[in-house]
């Protein structure tokens, strides 16, 4: 009876410990798969803002075109940054690559330094800066420069986490296991510390 009573106890204990082990396998991969939807939920914000920012281009290349139309290079160059800023898209189901999200970064800030210059043509047109059309239009794109930078910021913070997540033990091994790897940060463009006098 002792020995039937010890296999039955050894046998709970086993299954007790393999359920242990199940429920916090599944606890890690679960907090895994949280912190990359978090990830990707911040991504997505940080298109939303770069889409809000493209969409208002539109109107405000037509409403410079009304007092400058002779500004035709400015705007292809502005219609151009634009188109190969927005078919830039990055997939953030699987690996992402740091040179990927330099590239998109790049593309969108060409489409920064066109948009400059487009505003920069203000200045030789008093009857635009005057505008009201522009003038809303510029506080809305200035704004929507804000609103990058701070979705940049929450995204790198994300990232953070998550790559930090995926580093420390006993989590590392589960993320090894399913294929886990870092996400890249958005970096600081050369120069981006100096602080650039515009006037306008």
């Amino acid at each position: 009876m002792d020995k039937k009573n010890n296999g039955v106890i050894a046998l709970l204990i086993i299954l007790g410990i393999l359920l242990i082990t199940m429920f916090w396998f599944i606890g890690m991969r679960n907090g895994l798969v949280q912190e990359k939807e978090t990830v990707k939920a911040s991504w997505a914000q940080v298109e939303n803002q770069y889409q809000r920012r493209s969409d208002l281009i539109p109107n405000l290349v037509n409403t410079v075109k009304g007092y400058a139309d002779q500004e035709k290079e400015t705007f292809l160059q502005v219609t151009e940054a634009r188109s190969m800023a927005t078919s830039m898209n990055i997939n953030f189901e699987g690996e992402v690559s740091s040179e990927e999200l330099a590239a998109f970064d790049s593309a969108q800030g060409f489409l920064s330094n066109s948009l400059s210059r487009l505003l920069a043509i203000s200045e030789s047109y008093p009857n635009l800066k005057a505008n009201e059309s522009f003038l809303e239009l510029q506080s809305q794109l200035e704004g929507t420069e804000n609103r990058i930078a701070v979705e940049r910021g929450r995204f790198n913070e994300k990232v953070r986490a998550f790559n930090t997540s995926i580093k420390l033990f006993p989590k590392n091994s589960i993320a090894n296991m399913l294929g886990y790897t870092d996400y890249p940060y958005f970096q600081s463009d050369e120069g981006s510390e100096d602080v650039p006098n515009v006037e306008f």
